[in-house]
């Protein structure tokens, strides 16, 4: 059954990108919250599908901590659900992503409309340069950066990479920082299409204030985000 319900919800995700690339066009020639209201239209969608297709709720936690306004967000990423649920939870959310995924058809034309901060990373010191600019740009546009630190996907319980650009954004920015732990790698893993019943937890947790240093800032970030996802694991049999 899980097999089955999983390539049904497959068919409903791949399929709602040209349906909706198709249909709600036009809102690339429209004002950004246009745009931004069809990547919440579609985001919604998929999280409809997952649960009534899948069996996988979506539950976000912590929400006294959410910001509202310019904020920068870190979170742990497991998964492409982490790329997804955000658009449902959150006001206006500017990922930090791989400039490689701006071609992609729907994906990276509204993520072009919608200005999401694209890095090159090989260009290494240059692209960090250049998020730090992109980061203060959309701060002053009221937006929620949302970074990964790790960089790429992690699997549910395995050793956590922290890269250094969260903190150079961090102390540029010289605001708080909110960090975000999941588990949604339990249930929609990174590899693979079968997609697990159960309950994927957004949790939000008390924000990192600004003016750390950057080892001390680096060290509360992965302990916090880390500990608290490990905790939403399923207890080892």
């Amino acid at each position: 059954m899980t097999t089955v319900r999983s390539l049904l919800f497959t068919l409903w995700l791949y399929l709602s990108m040209p349906l909706f690339a198709v249909v709600l066009s036009p809102a690339l020639l429209m004002p950004h919250k246009a745009a931004m209201g069809v990547i919440k239209l579609w985001a919604r969608f998929v999280l409809f599908g997952l649960r009534w297709i899948a069996g996988i709720k979506v539950e976000v936690r912590g929400l006294e901590h959410r910001p509202t306004g310019p904020a920068l967000i870190a979170a742990k990423h497991q998964g492409m659900l982490d790329v997804v649920a955000p658009f449902a939870f959150l006001d206006d959310p500017c990922f930090v992503l791989k400039k490689e995924l701006m071609p992609l058809p729907f994906f990276g034309w509204f993520a072009w409309k919608t200005k999401m901060i694209a890095v090159d990373r090989a260009a290494q010191a240059k692209a960090l340069k250049d998020m730090v600019r992109q980061t203060r740009a959309r701060l002053a546009d009221d937006r929620q950066i949302l970074i990964f630190p790790e960089g790429t996907r992690t699997a549910p319980g395995e050793p956590a990479d922290y890269k250094p650009g969260v903190a150079a954004i961090y102390r540029d920015v010289d605001a708080p920082c909110w960090p975000v732990a999941t588990n949604s790698g339990v249930h929609w893993p990174a590899h693979g299409f079968k997609r697990y019943p159960g309950t994927v937890v957004f949790e939000f947790l008390p924000p990192i204030p600004a003016g750390l240093k950057r080892a001390e800032f680096m060290k509360q970030l992965e302990s916090r985000i880390e500990g608290a996802s490990i905790a939403l694991l399923p207890p080892q049999t």
